[in-house]
């Protein structure tokens, strides 16, 4: 059986349509979601991308999108590593180095790994999310809390690669999403100004309905005063009462401060995914 990688900056809508099957038949076989949302939204909504297809037989049995940046990116649908297709990268892009996503604690020897990120799950117990004095919080309001918002959410992230780079057209695009409520959208307010916020999600499509600390951020203004505890608590509730008896979050493993509170709340790590430098 030949495999082959083949680069599209486009997808047919029978490529489409595999694509998308392919990563449905991968969720169920590895009980979690095969690519990062990212990748998946640009599939579902037919963005030009710089898709990687990998065929036997005229057949999709593979999928990777990758992209620019001062190292070319990728992931592959499953989390596995490919080192042809780093090597088809290389080429590709011109470049010496790649960064590759690896899931499940896959590390393959001779890279350098670049970033390190946790999964956490916890069950959901009932909360106590009373706000420090002179706090308030409210639901997220379409139309009107988009730029305060962003504004909060880009200083909180400043340093991270993919948090601290939002747009209005990101925002929009995320709260046009089926699975957006915003009454699980909380902002937290001292004197009409957003100091922190936690966005929830509820995982309606997996075999088990999970709930998801989708973002959670604190002013830097404001750190310190007990604002990520309040507002984690408030997105357990609101998951919680939504009826999902686990949720989960993400987190670099170099946050050490935000790993620690959310292990002392009772998250426990349940998976480590790996960026990959292959050089």
């Amino acid at each position: 059986m030949s495999l082959t990688w083949s680069f599209s900056s486009t997808l047919s809508p029978g490529d489409r349509l595999e694509v998308l099957a392919l990563f449905n038949h991968l969720d169920e076989q590895l009980q979690r979601e095969a690519i990062d949302e990212n990748i998946r939204r640009k599939v579902i909504h037919g963005v030009g991308a710089d898709h990687w297809l990998q065929t036997t037989d005229h057949r999709i049995v593979g999928y990777a999108q990758s992209w620019a940046g001062r190292e070319p990116s990728v992931e592959i649908a499953g989390g596995r590593a490919d080192e042809h297709l780093v090597s088809l990268l290389k080429q590709h892009y011109e470049s010496k180095s790649v960064l590759h996503w690896t899931r499940d604690g896959v590390v393959i020897p001779g890279t350098t790994i670049v970033r390190e990120l946790l999964l956490l799950e916890i069950n959901l117990p009932t909360t106590n999310h009373k706000l420090p004095e002179g706090f308030e919080v409210r639901e997220f309001e379409r139309g009107k809390d988009e730029e305060r918002w962003l504004r909060q959410n880009n200083r909180s992230f400043a340093h991270h690669p993919e948090q601290g780079q939002w747009d209005e057209m990101t925002l929009a695009q995320r709260t046009s999403e089926p699975w957006f409520d915003p009454s699980g959208f909380f902002l937290i307010e001292r004197d009409s100004k957003i100091v922190a916020s936690c966005w929830t999600k509820i995982h309606e499509l997996s075999r088990e309905r999970l709930g998801e600390i989708y973002v959670i951020s604190v002013d830097p203004d404001s750190q310190g005063l007990g604002l990520g505890l309040a507002a984690l608590n408030l997105g357990l509730d609101s998951i919680r009462r939504r009826g999902v008896q686990r949720a989960q979050l993400f987190v670099d493993a170099d946050n050490v401060s935000a790993v620690r509170m959310y292990e002392k709340r009772g998250f426990v790590r349940i998976r480590t995914d790996y960026l990959l430098q292959f050089s």
